[in-house]
């Protein structure tokens, strides 16, 4: 109890008021901006006019993605946003997806499952390996976190998507949670073995998580799911183009502060242009930054607008922080919410970032888990393949070179059994 009150007092942080705003506008989305903006607009006198978006303009985005069943506004809840957005997991069995939609409705209000697998795998007449893979899809929603069935995996499944998930966190949640509360950089890195660079990474992503994921999915009246660039093929050149809307276009009213008024008048006048400067300068660092941050991952990725999932590269988001000398966390902020419309349809941009494979071939993980699940899904039920094999195969068929303990490691996170397990599963 008191490690787990440790890890809620480390995931708190104080900022001043600029920075706040700031950090709040780089992770809206265009439309969220928009109506943010106009809720600010009610109380400045100095704004008079925000560039209105034409809502037939975004009809036009219905059939990019399957989000957009739904065009009116409505209340959603924390399950109904879940199982609509299981369509991104392609689960292609029958019994696990319907496992998976029992898992959605086990969940309790934080988004923590509030079932043990035993009672899930009888209630769904599953195998526990069958049950295990439905917990692995449930934990692959969004947002990360999800699914947890306590404190610190909630926080594991959350440093695993900023490629911060370090073998000794268990015992650094058992034992020393106080070098994460008190920020001790050098404590951490001689304590675990690592660099100091290691240590400060650790300690800010820890304060990124949240503790009840279930909490950003609260219900919230949801419109449009709407990108904020395009990216698009012309005359042979691959281009990333803004839609308007990205950045609301806000006029001003010059002449008020012209006008003869009382002090106090002037005074308030005068503290609203200080409010509407810094508004203006945080949109402006919002368009800077996400449009940085996009052009590098489009640069990146163009392999796979050009061939597919197939061609999708390795990029995290430490990989664009390095190179736009920024903090990972203002990438992780730059991308939150945002989608990009392309010739495959509406992406959510964080779709565009994967992992690379621990030898650095150059392939995404997601790839490469991929090609492993393929070839275990076509191989003979009563001569299943080995971890040894598989690796062979995936040399031999997609040119991907990777230790067994690789095709190991990402053969459970598939939630597939060993190779002498699943000939027992057919006899």
């Amino acid at each position: 109890m008191q490690q787990s009150l440790v890890l809620k007092q480390a995931l708190s942080w104080k900022m001043n008021q600029s920075l706040h705003q700031s950090i709040e506008i780089l992770q809206l989305s265009g439309i969220e901006l928009y109506d943010y903006v106009q809720k600010i607009a009610e109380e400045n006198p100095l704004i008079e006019d925000i560039r209105p978006i034409d809502r037939q303009v975004l009809s036009k985005f219905h059939d990019d993605t399957n989000a957009f069943e739904n065009m009116n506004a409505w209340k959603k809840s924390m399950y109904e946003q879940l199982k609509e957005n299981m369509y991104m997991l392609s689960i292609q069995e029958e019994t696990i997806k319907e496992a998976v939609l029992f898992g959605i409705d086990s969940l309790n209000e934080n988004g923590y499952l509030d079932i043990t697998l035993e009672d899930w795998s009888a209630q769904c007449q599953l195998t526990m390996e069958e049950t295990e893979q439905a917990l692995f899809y449930l934990q692959s929603l969004e947002p990360p976190g999800i699914g947890a069935r306590n404190l610190q995996e909630c926080i594991r499944l959350q440093l695993r998507e900023m490629d911060c998930d370090f073998p000794f966190l268990d015992d650094l949640f058992e034992n020393n949670l106080i070098l994460i509360a008190d920020e001790d950089v050098g404590a951490l890195a001689e304590t675990y073995e690592i660099t100091e660079e290691d240590a400060k990474r650790l300690i800010t992503n820890m304060k990124l998580c949240h503790p009840n994921p279930g909490k950003l999915l609260e219900d919230t009246e949801t419109e449009f799911i709407i990108p904020e660039a395009s990216v698009f093929k012309e005359d042979g050149e691959w281009h990333l183009s803004f839609f308007h809307w990205s950045s609301p276009s806000i006029q001003i009213r010059e002449d008020i502060m012209r006008m003869d008024m009382p002090k106090e008048g002037k005074e308030f006048l005068k503290e609203k242009k200080k409010e509407l400067e810094m508004l203006e300068q945080a949109i402006q660092y919002r368009g800077k930054t996400l449009e940085q941050v996009l052009r590098i991952i489009v640069n990146k990725q163009l392999p796979f607008f050009e061939q597919g999932i197939a061609a999708l590269q390795p990029l995290t988001l430490q990989d664009i922080a390095d190179a736009l000398d920024l903090h990972v966390s203002t990438i992780s902020r730059a991308i939150s919410h945002k989608y990009v419309q392309t010739d495959s349809g509406i992406l959510q941009v964080k779709y565009l970032l994967q992992r690379e494979t621990r030898k650095g071939e150059g392939v995404a993980r997601i790839v490469v888990k991929q090609y492993v699940k393929e070839i275990i899904d076509k191989e003979d039920p009563t001569q299943p393949l080995s971890d040894e094999k598989i690796r062979r195969k995936l040399e031999e068929l997609y040119q991907v070179r990777v230790a067994r303990r690789t095709v190991m490691k990402y053969r459970e996170e598939l939630n597939i059994p060993s190779s002498s397990k699943r000939k027992r599963s057919t006899s």
